[in-house]
């Protein structure tokens, strides 16, 4: 059985065909689908990081210093040519770019998401880490806002386990391992209307920064 994406056609063949074909795609619809940019990253196993340091501070979840990205825009090959030469390698999306991240307790962001949900607000993909973390895309620019965002909304002193990620950081993708840690999947895909349009962060902060306060008092 094969898939299709940019009239390109791969055929499966074997266990570790299988593995190589799920990463490639999944690259290729980042990129070419969903408009984003994507970045080899080291694995972990065992608690040490394939990056070769001992006193690595994030193993498995940072970016291959010598790898280079994978554009926006890029198909297959190009996908396939990457993680080719970098076997193994997780999908990092870097954040800042098309997206922010606000990240809260996976019990809390199902439950916001819901909410969310039945008020008919606007929503980006969110996925769940093997941490037990939530992670909402917004639109870019969240994190150097949040502050008084929260301020505003009265929620700045509430002690809230709500963070948001901006440029600089990286965020492990579906269906890459995080850490040696397990999977990282997706509790609302990415779709076209969503990918390259992510919401304010203020349309979804009052009710994350709601849930949380609920969650953890």
């Amino acid at each position: 059985m094969g898939f299709t994406i940019g009239g390109i056609r791969e055929k499966r063949t074997g266990s570790r065909r299988r593995v190589r074909t799920t990463e490639c795609t999944a690259v290729a619809e980042y990129t070419g689908l969903w408009g984003w940019d994507v970045v080899p990253g080291a694995r972990a196993a065992g608690g040490r990081c394939s990056c070769g340091d001992p006193s690595c501070t994030a193993p498995g979840a940072h970016p291959l210093s010598f790898a280079e990205p994978v554009p926006a825009g890029a198909g297959l090959d190009v996908a396939t040519k990457a993680w080719s030469e970098y076997p193994g390698a997780t999908i990092l999306l870097p954040v800042g770019r098309s997206f922010d991240v606000i990240e809260v307790a996976e019990a809390a962001g199902r439950r916001a998401l819901v909410r969310l949900e039945r008020m008919g607000l606007p929503l980006g993909p969110v996925c769940a880490t093997p941490t037990g973390r939530a992670r909402f895309f917004v639109a870019p620019g969240a994190a150097a806002e949040l502050p008084q965002l929260l301020y505003r909304m009265g929620w700045d002193d509430a002690g809230l386990d709500l963070h948001c990620l901006g440029a600089g950081a990286h965020v492990t993708a579906p269906p890459s391992d995080l850490g040696g840690l397990g999977p990282v999947r997706w509790l609302r895909p990415p779709t076209l209307d969503t990918a390259g349009a992510p919401p304010q962060a203020r349309l979804l902060l009052g009710t994350l920064a709601y849930i949380c306060h609920r969650t953890h008092f």
